[in-house]
């Protein structure tokens, strides 16, 4: 056990000096002989947003494919063709000339050949594109995930061939307890034999989480924050609903427009009504909201920490700051390791509760 907490560590300074080094700014510097301030707020941010590049260190940069619908059809480039900086000329293709600000990628007017934009920085000589089908970080970052799922269950999946009961051996050892922990919530939260049906997708929830929570605390992949994204954490609340609605039965719903059941007659049950309904019909969407936005705030905060402790060493303009730095980063990024368990948990535990509720029987 000593020897695994030491590969932890071991890993966890080695990825805090990677990232260190990937998420540092240009130098603080001349630029036509003017000083430019570090904006720590603004770096850590942007940070944690999603980029149609891969960061791994000043000067390595991966770039991703760019693949849009346009009026004109078709249109796919690598994202390296965009260059680095608000002056760059535009990418043409097919007729039409495109950009990217902010990581937001724009088709200019006719004629025009750099993006203007407003005092609230929108453009004023660009559309947006509204079919945007580009491998971004994050979409990357899923189809490893993805991957690493299939690999590691289908690996461990024949270790059980021929359905005769066996000691796990090889990498079995690890997904083994992690099957019968998300099975048990499963179990606890759903009644009966029903949480048979539930599991395959509460362990596909758990582990596609947990994957990409840890894939986050990676720096040689410039920390991809893919469950820190909210359209992620919006589509696993919405698929977490549709599951909760599509088998929802008669007690269930009983629960929501009847909650005071034969307790008062319907006459003293009106007025309590006009206030208990609305409020249980608003229940209904707040518990896939409040998953969402739990999963979404934790894992972002956590970027946003490290990246900011980090960023002390730019601010001071001082390499000595990193004795401070460095520890309190260390800390964080061991805590993240928990958080990234604790996120997964919390979720599929809600999911089964949320699910179990809608398919539970009227003696329960």
């Amino acid at each position: 056990m000593k020897n695994y907490i030491r590969i932890i560590l071991l890993l966890v300074v080695v990825s805090i000096t990677s990232f260190a080094s990937a998420s540092a700014p240009n130098p603080v510097g001349a630029v036509g002989g003017s000083k430019k301030e570090f904006n720590a707020a603004d770096h850590a941010i942007h940070h944690a947003l999603d980029a149609h590049e891969i960061h791994v260190a000043d000067g390595f940069v991966i770039p991703l494919p760019i693949i849009l619908w346009t009026d004109n059809g078709l249109v796919t480039f690598m994202s390296s063709e965009f260059g680095h900086g608000d002056h760059n000329p535009p990418v043409e293709r097919n007729g039409m000339s495109f950009v990217m600000s902010h990581e937001k990628i724009y088709q200019l007017n006719p004629g025009e050949h750099h993006l203007a934009t407003d005092a609230e920085h929108h453009p004023t000589n660009a559309k947006k594109i509204t079919m945007d089908f580009s491998i971004t970080k994050n979409v990357f970052a899923m189809f490893i995930v993805a991957g690493l799922l299939l690999f590691v269950f289908v690996r461990s999946a024949r270790k059980y061939k021929g359905g005769k009961p066996v000691a796990p051996s090889g990498i079995a050892k690890w997904t083994e307890p992690g099957v019968v922990f998300v099975q048990d919530i499963a179990k606890e939260n759903i009644e009966g034999e029903k949480y048979k049906r539930f599991t395959p997708y509460l362990l596909t929830l758990f582990f596609f989480i947990f994957f990409g929570n840890l894939l986050g605390l990676i720096p040689f992949i410039s920390n991809p924050n893919m469950t820190g994204s909210i359209s992620v954490t919006l589509l696993l609340a919405a698929i977490t609903f549709v599951i909760q609605m599509m088998n929802s039965k008669k007690t269930y719903w009983l629960h929501i427009l009847d909650p005071l059941g034969d307790t008062l007659p319907w006459y003293g049950k009106l007025p309590l009504y006009l206030i208990l309904i609305p409020i249980e019909i608003a229940g209904i969407f707040i518990k896939p909201v409040a998953l969402l936005i739990r999963l979404f705030a934790n894992i972002t905060a956590g970027h946003i920490i490290v990246v900011s402790l980090i960023s002390i060493i730019f601010v001071n303009e001082s390499l000595a700051w990193a004795g401070l730095a460095v520890p309190m980063t260390l800390f964080i990024s061991v805590l993240e390791l928990l958080v990234a368990f604790l996120q997964a948990y919390i979720f599929t535990m809600l999911a089964a509760m949320y699910i179990g509720s809608a398919v539970e029987s009227a003696h329960h």
